[in-house]
C-alpha cells in the first residue's frame, strides 16, 4: 500500500534533495523522502525516545546541569 502525503519543506532542503536526484544518487524525489523517513524512524525508535524522556524527567526532578 502506498499513501500520498502533502508536505511543506524549506526551499534549501528541496534544492538539496533535487540535486541528489539530478546527480543520480537516488532514483526520484519520492524515493529520497521515503528513505530519509525510514532512516529517521530507525534511528529514533520508541526505546530511544523513552530513554530521552527518562533523562529529561530525571533532570527535572534533580535539577542537575
Amino acid at each position: 500500500m502506498v499513501t500520498a502525503i502533502n508536505v511543506t519543506l524549506p526551499e534549501e532542503l528541496v534544492s538539496q534533495a533535487q540535486a541528489f536526484v539530478r546527480d543520480g544518487w537516488v532514483a526520484d524525489f519520492d524515493g529520497l523522502l521515503a528513505e530519509a523517513l525510514r532512516r529517521y524512524l530507525d534511528s529514533h525508535g520508541p526505546a530511544l525516545a523513552e530513554e530521552f524522556i527518562r533523562e529529561d524527567v530525571a533532570w527535572g526532578l534533580h535539577g542537575e546541569d
